[in-house]
């Protein structure tokens, strides 16, 4: 088991951090952890949140409920290309980093941000993330929501956890792939920090700065 984020400001280690659910119940490849940031550290990001401006989401020409800010790649689904964005501002290195070193992966391979606002009654429908990208991480922030899973593409029965505020996940491999992930309409305003890392079959056609073409399914409207 990792730790948390960091210490806090004063040099003190952050408790251990427990999980939640029985890893039976979720797919290979998920993981998730409790307390991964501390209540100050939650304050702090949602303070540089008050200053972003925050785009709605548009899901070929459907407006979803939800806002983002996109940094390092912002996809079109219009379009259906994920081009360059703004580099991960500094407020959420010290996050990228952290969260990186609890997957198992370099900091450096994370080449997208995105900051989602879910207002009361936002969902996100069963999808698959786009297939530009690999592992995915998330942070959630401020309230909690039920994250579901059931497989692609086949039959099977639906898995849930509970993602409780300043907690952390990782999806990869069976869970990334093989399952669609949902989240139900959340009841209180919600924020999540989403991380990516490039899909090294993407990578090896277009490098971070160029164009990626999109040639999977998405549904992801909420």
């Amino acid at each position: 088991m990792g730790r948390g984020y960091a210490a806090e400001e004063g040099g003190v280690d952050l408790p251990p951090i427990k999980e939640n659910f029985h890893r039976n119940d979720l797919p290979e490849g998920f993981r998730y952890q409790s307390d991964f940031i501390s209540p100050h550290q939650e304050r702090s990001l949602l303070s540089e949140f008050k200053s972003l401006e925050f785009q709605l989401f548009d899901f070929h020409g459907y407006i979803a409920k939800r806002r983002i800010v996109e940094y390092g790649f912002e996809y079109d689904f219009r379009a259906r290309k994920a081009a360059a964005s703004l580099p991960i501002p500094d407020f959420l290195k010290r996050l990228r980093d952290n969260a990186a070193g609890w997957s198992a992966i370099e900091p450096d391979e994370i080449v997208q941000a995105v900051i989602t606002e879910y207002t009361p009654g936002s969902p996100i429908g069963w999808h698959r993330d786009v297939p530009q990208f690999e592992t995915i991480v998330g942070i959630s922030l401020n309230s909690s929501c039920r994250l579901r899973f059931k497989p692609y593409g086949s039959e099977g029965s639906i898995a849930a956890v509970t993602l409780e505020p300043r907690s952390v996940y990782v999806m990869r491999g069976i869970a990334r792939w093989n399952f669609q992930h949902s989240i139900p309409a959340v009841k209180s305003l919600r924020y999540s920090i989403t991380f990516r890392t490039l899909r090294k079959r993407a990578f090896r056609k277009a490098s971070p700065m160029a164009e990626c073409v999109c040639t999977g399914r998405q549904s992801a409207i909420g």
